[in-house]
């Protein structure tokens, strides 16, 4: 019998070339009405879980204002949304990564070719030369830091000296999965804005989108109910074997601190090497059953020193994530590592 082929990955289209927006109508109006005031804070904190479309969010506040630099111009006034034609200059521009004013600081990959784990302080000092550049575009300048939660510590420091003295006609859009994580003199000059997971329905419309898949497909509809209001959760899940993986290991989350060596087993060997599909929906369940944890135990200050422990091992794996995922790791080692820090940490 030959080995069973993995499933196909769905990926969603990037975020630069994505002018539509699934819910966040609020955030979506907190950042049009700041523009419109002429008074925009210089930095906004985009916070939320993995996947519910902050940086679509972000993509589509930069396409506006590099379309419309007057915030005080009719068309600004009368926007009812951040929405602007894909076929305008700025999209075009924006979606082929080649506008002079928009600036992206994110994960790029090394002389090996391999994807770093980290943003650099090299990447992130180029910020200085790009506001203080007069040669490529006039008027506002953007930066997008997808995500920050990436920066390394001295990336982290270069980018809140920039902060700190934000040159004129700056605007920054940090994106983080974790923003109670981030520093707290990064934290204290932005704008904090969170976004909530998706509505379902949401989920769906965008999940069918991105697949191509109808939005009343059975299989569609099952991976946006157990996505956690996460498209990019939805893509992942979009297949049984990628959802019963899901299942599985929110299953043995739940006993914790006891953990059965069998099941154990049994869990890191459905992680073939070559199934990129089934780690991140491992990887995903995970990292939601820490956060929601810290969520509910935080909110009332249970037993401190266990969430601080708790927290400590979330970096851990996330790193140990990482890793696995760049350099494309055996799995199973990684399964036994994970549970074995959580039944420590939740003792």
């Amino acid at each position: 019998m030959s080995p069973k082929q993995p499933e196909a990955e769905i990926t969603a289209p990037h975020p630069r070339g994505t002018t539509m927006l699934f819910g966040h109508r609020e955030a979506e109006a907190a950042l049009l009405a700041a523009y419109k005031s002429g008074r925009i804070p210089h930095a906004w904190l985009i916070g939320g879980a993995q996947g519910i479309g902050k940086a679509t969010l972000a993509y589509r506040m930069a396409r506006f204002v590099l379309s419309h630099r007057d915030p005080l111009s009719p068309d600004v006034q009368r926007a009812a949304t951040l929405a602007i034609d894909a076929n305008a200059p700025a999209a075009r521009h924006i979606a082929s990564g080649a506008h002079g004013g928009l600036l992206v600081l994110e994960r790029t990959a090394n002389d090996k070719g391999v994807l770093r784990t980290v943003i650099t302080v090299d990447e992130t000092r180029e910020t200085i030369a790009f506001f203080g550049s007069t040669a490529a575009i006039e008027g506002w300048r953007v930066c997008i830091v997808d995500t920050v939660d990436e920066l390394n510590p001295n990336a982290a420091n270069a980018l809140l000296k920039i902060l700190e003295e934000p040159p004129q006609q700056s605007l920054f859009l940090l994106i983080s999965h974790a923003p109670a994580r981030m520093l707290p003199t990064i934290q204290s000059r932005c704008r904090k804005l969170r976004l909530r997971p998706l509505a379902v329905e949401d989920v769906i419309r965008a999940t069918a989108l991105a697949s191509g898949r109808r939005s009343d497909d059975g299989a569609l509809q099952e991976a946006a109910a157990a996505s956690e209001g996460s498209v990019a959760q939805a893509l992942t899940l979009l297949g049984g074997d990628a959802l019963k993986l899901q299942k599985r290991t929110q299953a043995m989350l739940a006993t914790l601190p006891k953990v059965d060596p069998r099941e154990l087993h049994a869990l890191g060997d459905s992680l073939p090497l070559s199934d990129r599909v089934a780690l991140s929906a491992f990887i995903d369940s995970v990292d939601r059953w820490i956060s929601e944890r810290l969520r509910v135990d935080g909110a009332s200050n249970a037993n401190l020193p266990r969430l601080a422990r708790l927290a400590e091992v979330w970096e851990k794996i996330a790193r140990a994530a990482r890793d696995t995922q760049d350099y494309n790791l055996e799995r199973k080692p990684l399964v036994f590592s994970v549970f074995s820090m959580l039944a420590e940490a939740t003792r």
